[in-house]
């Protein structure tokens, strides 16, 4: 039992290390490799198939998944708010929520029977494995898109300067689309990546106003909203863009303000019970310990020889 616990262990600091590396080390210097002008001569073959035929197959495990159109609608929405807008994005997904289930239900086919307790606690802990296993996805998934929505409010405000310089410059909102999407690349890649879309759409030929409304279904991110219609009143009244630009920005950029000094305001009341259960203890024990030590060394044994 100690053994397989050290082993479970030593596979989760593994896990941890590898994961740490690949976003510390590989991701950068695939950055760099992209910019290199050899990149094309340098590709990493065998591991690209490695990960297409990883891919294929949790692909064809997500399509004997019996899902209803309902959830494969909300799904394909959380996943294109994270990001992910391939068209096997779902199928993939729940290939991963399956993927996991086994893992789970696997490692607590080899754990639990090592535990003393009854079989329907056993039982009880497989069916919790598996159904954790197959629900963390989501927990994930929803973080990613809380990430996601959170790098584009922090992007937003510079975009939006951005476009109100591009825009004052003579340029049309098409135009200064383009130019957020092509300044704004190496530093908030997020909210280029949705502009390019909206670009893309009305290249295609797309009304605007669905463009942006398109944008404002993807992201699912509130300030998104509120800036699609801005846009949206400002394109049918026909007033300045660059004001109701400006003026949005300032509002971001206060209401954020106001939404750090709030987090602020709260932090003492949190504070209250980590300094209450863990911190006051440890100082009453450094502060208090020599005294109690010294009176369990000198003063009892006096009172015992008193008579």
């Amino acid at each position: 039992m100690a053994a397989l616990v050290s082993l479970v262990l030593f596979l989760i600091l593994a896990s941890v290390i590898v994961l740490y590396g690949y976003r510390a080390y590989v991701s950068p210097a695939r950055f760099f490799e992209q910019l290199s002008p050899e990149r094309d001569s340098r590709k990493p073959v065998g591991a690209q198939g490695g990960t297409r035929a990883a891919v294929r197959v949790i692909e064809q495990i997500g399509a004997t998944v019996p899902v209803s159109e309902a959830d494969s609608t909300l799904a394909g929405r959380y996943l294109t708010a994270a990001g992910f807008r391939s068209e096997k994005a779902v199928t993939v997904y729940y290939g991963i929520k399956v993927a996991i289930c086994a893992v789970a239900l696997t490692a607590a086919l080899f754990l639990v029977p090592h535990a003393n307790a009854r079989t329907l606690v056993k039982i009880a802990l497989y069916a919790a494995a598996a159904s954790g296993g197959y629900f963390v996805p989501n927990l994930i998934l929803e973080r990613m898109v809380s990430a996601r929505q959170r790098r584009l409010r922090i992007g937003l405000p510079d975009a939006l300067d951005l476009m109100v310089i591009a825009v004052e410059s003579g340029l049309g909102m098409d135009q200064a689309f383009v130019t957020v999407t092509r300044e704004l690349r190496n530093t908030h890649k997020d909210v280029t990546d949705e502009f390019s879309l909206v670009t893309l759409e009305m290249r295609a030929g797309q009304r605007r106003i669905d463009a942006l409304h398109n944008l404002a279904e993807r992201t699912g991110e509130p300030e998104v909203r509120k800036l699609v219609a801005v846009l949206a009143q400002t394109d049918r009244f026909g007033t300045n863009i660059a004001d109701a630009l400006r003026t949005h920005a300032d509002f971001m950029r206060v209401s954020r303000r106001l939404a750090a000094e709030e987090r602020a305001g709260k932090l003492g009341v949190k504070l209250v019970f980590p300094i209450f259960f863990f911190i006051l203890p440890s100082m009453a024990l450094v502060v208090a310990g020599p005294a109690f030590l010294q009176i369990a060394r000198v003063l009892l044994p006096a009172l015992r020889n008193v008579k």
